[in-house]
């Protein structure tokens, strides 16, 4: 089993989804963690919503501190940086740099807040979804 994790500024919603993705549809080669360079402290609502519509389990995902894992005995076999800031946050202190794949995705929060409809909303998750979807699946073929 491989460790894999995802890092975005506010683990809210890319590294979420990330993880989710991974999870569910990698579980026997890998296993996925998610953290923030500035967590919010909760997952979007929204994103939130849009996963267990899709019949994902969240009940033990979290918002959290990448510094946990810098502490911790888990060692990656990858890391991806899924935003520039946290790639600008975390490459300088992780360890193994090579290690470190970075994926420069829009923040969908942000999209979000300025949606005027629910269906707008989801066409921003399902499209960020589906970006991280086939970068993960490209990913694997080369992994």
């Amino acid at each position: 089993m491989k460790n894999i994790l995802f890092v975005c500024t506010g683990n809210s919603a890319r590294s979420i989804i990330a993880e989710t993705i991974m999870d569910n549809k990698y579980k026997k080669k890998f296993k996925a963690f998610s953290a923030g360079s500035k967590p919010s402290g909760k997952i979007n609502e929204h994103v939130k919503k849009f996963l267990e519509n899709r019949n994902f389990d969240l009940s033990g995902y979290y918002s959290k501190n990448f510094n946990d894992f810098l502490k911790n005995d888990i060692k990656f076999y990858q890391v991806f940086t899924v935003c520039s800031n946290a790639n600008n946050e975390v490459c300088p202190v992780w360890p193994e740099k090579d290690k470190i794949i970075h994926w420069d995705l829009d923040d969908p929060v942000v999209k979000i807040q300025k949606a005027k409809s629910d269906d707008e909303i989801n066409s921003i998750i399902a499209n960020t979804y589906n970006i991280i979807e086939k970068k993960i699946e490209d990913w694997i073929k080369d992994a």
